[in-house]
């Protein structure tokens, strides 16, 4: 069952919320007043989404949904009566999954929420793509120095300065990136 994590300074707000939840079948991990502590309520709860419901998302609630989304990232979704720009993308820049201004409605709860966890999941897949293609690129930045160290240093060509690392690689039971951060930290000391 799907945990959330309330956040609302009503408390009669909150009740609409938890009885919306669990309609849409919903467990409720905790109702909050206030985002103060959030970093270390998500931690303890472990909630599969967060559901903040304000009349205008403040600084530091914001700030706080940065840290987790750094830390613990998961779907986050608010509901609030503020439409501005300016707030909708320091809520977005925050890790907000969806921001629905004009009022909670119990019955789109369940909707929301799980159009929420989708793009949620594939913002994370879209970031460790990014990641993972950046650690290529950086790997092979690696690699294509290292040879150039090696063609330098031993008067071969960028064919066989590359063979050689990956001989040494297989021989090593390393990746080429590693071979070649040895190879750019020996030439540090030897040249």
């Amino acid at each position: 069952m799907l945990s959330v994590l309330v956040i609302d300074e009503s408390r009669s707000r909150a009740a609409e919320i938890c009885a919306g939840l669990a309609l849409a079948g919903y467990q409720v991990a905790a109702i909050l007043a206030d985002s103060a502590n959030l970093t270390a309520e998500v931690e303890k709860l472990q909630p599969d989404v967060i559901l903040i419901d304000t009349e205008s998302p403040s600084r530091d609630t914001l700030e706080n949904l940065a840290v987790v989304h750094k830390d613990m990232p998961r779907p986050v979704v608010i509901f609030t009566q503020e439409d501005g720009q300016n707030a909708i993308r320091d809520a977005v820049r925050a890790g907000v999954s969806a921001y629905i201004v004009d009022g909670l409605d119990p019955k789109r709860i369940k909707p929301i929420v799980d159009v929420a966890r989708a793009r949620f999941e594939d913002t994370q897949a879209m970031r460790r793509e990014l990641e993972e293609v950046s650690r290529k690129l950086s790997d092979r930045k690696l690699v294509d120095k290292a040879k150039g160290i090696l063609m330098k240093a031993r008067g071969l060509d960028e064919e066989a300065a590359y063979h050689a690392m990956r001989k040494l690689a297989m021989e090593r039971g390393q990746n080429m990136a590693r071979v070649a951060r040895d190879v750019i930290d020996m030439a540090r000391v030897l040249l």
